[in-house]
């Protein structure tokens, strides 16, 4: 069940898909239960997917790579969202040329290719349900897409939560709702590292 760059493929078209049509709506609206704004949660996913383009890029041992990336501060809602997908497919492409054997720093675990995808993918589906939510919309992602991402990240979460929806038991293992029986977290960390290391 490896996680691949088609999957953080398909997850971007999932959450641009959804988003598009809410270009038009105001995003200085707070995105879902986060502090920031629609618009700088789609700025975030953008810089985050870069930056873990650049890891794979760089191979740091200790520590991120030393640069953010930004939308222009007059970007319209288009165009950051423009910059979030940019982001993640520079990461999916970046994926594709990484051989299994490359590592880099992330603080949850020295990730491989998979792992910053896996990562890649749950920022792009998490922090776009937190801008669906703050516009008044909802996404839909591909559930084969999120029972890899939390065999990939949450394994934990995935052997327990075998009969819970993925897209739902992707939202409890990282803190966004709570479950029959299991209340919401309030803290969460997932495996960067390859599952065998």
């Amino acid at each position: 069940m490896a996680v691949t760059a088609d999957d953080l493929d398909a997850a971007l078209s999932s959450v641009v898909a959804s988003l598009r049509p809410a270009v038009g709506l105001d995003w200085s609206a707070r995105a879902g239960s986060l502090e920031w704004d629609c618009w700088h949660t789609a700025e975030h996913i953008g810089d985050c997917l870069m930056s873990f383009a650049g890891q794979l890029v760089a191979r740091p041992e200790k520590r991120f790579v030393r640069f953010m990336a930004n939308a222009d501060k007059d970007a319209s809602p288009e165009e950051v969202l423009e910059f979030a997908e940019a982001g993640g497919r520079i990461l999916a492409a970046t994926v594709r040329t990484c051989g299994p054997e490359v590592r880099a720093y992330h603080p949850t675990g020295r990730a491989d290719a998979e792992g910053f995808a896996a990562m890649g993918c749950v920022e792009t589906l998490l922090h776009g349900d937190d801008i669906a939510r703050g516009l008044g919309l909802a996404i839909d992602p591909p559930r084969d897409v999120c029972a890899r991402l939390l065999a990939r990240l949450f394994p934990d979460a995935a052997r327990d939560l075998v009969t819970v929806d993925p897209w739902a038991a992707l939202r409890w293992s990282t803190g966004r709702i709570e479950l029959p029986g299991r209340p919401q977290l309030t803290e969460w960390r997932w495996r960067a590292a390859p599952l065998g290391e």
